[in-house]
C-alpha cells in the first residue's frame, strides 16, 4: 500500500485531494493493467481505437496542408496531452472492469455527460494553450538563420529559446492534464478542483510522472510512425492506463491495488 501525502483540504482557490506516494516504475505496472482491460473489453476497445485514430490523422493532414513543419511537433506533443480529455468513455470501461460490471458502448457514452462543463471546459483550455502553443512556436521560427546550411552556433538562438518554451509548456501542460479529466468523470468536481490536485499530485510523484511521461511521448511516436495506424491500439492502451494511475495516485477509500 502506498503512503499518502498530506495535502491541505482547501487551497487558495480550490479544494486539493490528497495524493498518495508511489513508485517510480509504477505506470509500468499501469499499462499491464490496461493490457488486461484491453484483454477484457475488446471490441469496445477497438472502437474507440478507431475513432481516436482519426484525431493524429487529422493533425498529420493539417502539416502537410499548411506545408509547414513547424506545426507537427507541438501539435503531436498537444495531442499526446489532450487525449486524454477526450477519453472518458474509455475511462468508464476500465471504471466497469474495475468494479466487476460488463462495460457497454451506450454506458461509456453517457460517462461524457457527468461533468459536462467541467470535461468540455478543460478540453477547451487544452485546446487554448495548443494553439497558443503552436503561434510561439511560429514567432520562435523567426530567430532561424537565413542561410542555407546554418551552423550549430546560428542555430543556438532558435534551438536554445525553442526548448525553454516548448518545455516549460510541456510540464505545465502535463501537470494539469495528468489526473484532471478522470477526477472530474469520477467526482464531479469542479475544473479548479481538478486542475489543483493533478499539480499536486504531480508534484509528489516526480519520478513515476517522469517515467509516465516517457511512456506516452514513446507509445505516441510509435504511433505516429506507423502512420497513425497503431493508435487503434496505443489509445485505449493509454486511457485504461491513466485511469488506472489516477486511482493508484489520487487518494482515495478503495482498496489499493494499482501501485
Amino acid at each position: 500500500m502506498a503512503a499518502s501525502t498530506n495535502a491541505t483540504s482547501h487551497s487558495e482557490f480550490a479544494r486539493c485531494f490528497e495524493c498518495n506516494q508511489i513508485s517510480a516504475f509504477a505506470p509500468f505496472h499501469w499499462l499491464a493493467l490496461a493490457f488486461k482491460d484491453m484483454a477484457r473489453a475488446p471490441i469496445l476497445s477497438l472502437i474507440y481505437g478507431l475513432v481516436f485514430t482519426l484525431i493524429p490523422a487529422a493533425i498529420l493532414y493539417f502539416a502537410y496542408a499548411s506545408d509547414s513543419h513547424l506545426v507537427l511537433l507541438p501539435a503531436a506533443v498537444a495531442f499526446a496531452l489532450i487525449g486524454p480529455a477526450f477519453a472518458a468513455g474509455l475511462y468508464d470501461v476500465a471504471w466497469e472492469l474495475e468494479k466487476g460490471h460488463t462495460p457497454t458502448f451506450r454506458h461509456s457514452l453517457k460517462s461524457m455527460f457527468r461533468n459536462p462543463a467541467g470535461e468540455w471546459g478543460f478540453a477547451i483550455l487544452l485546446m487554448v494553450i495548443m494553439i497558443v502553443w503552436m503561434r510561439l512556436a511560429a514567432l520562435v521560427h523567426a530567430l532561424y538563420p537565413n542561410t542555407p546550411n546554418p551552423s550549430f552556433e546560428e542555430l543556438s538562438a532558435f534551438l536554445t529559446l525553442g526548448s525553454i518554451i516548448g518545455g516549460v509548456l510541456l510540464v505545465s501542460v502535463f501537470a494539469i492534464s495528468a489526473f484532471t479529466p478522470q477526477i472530474m468523470m469520477e467526482r464531479r468536481v469542479d475544473i479548479m478542483t481538478a486542475v489543483v490536485t493533478s499539480m499536486h499530485a504531480v508534484r509528489n510523484n516526480i519520478g513515476a510522472m517522469i517515467v509516465w511521461c516517457a511512456c506516452i511521448v514513446t507509445l505516441v511516436l510509435v504511433g505516429f510512425a506507423t502512420g497513425t495506424a497503431g493508435f487503434i491500439v496505443i489509445m485505449p492502451l493509454l486511457s485504461y492506463a491513466s485511469w488506472h494511475g489516477y486511482i493508484a495516485t489520487i487518494k482515495t477509500k478503495r482498496p489499493r491495488k494499482y501501485e
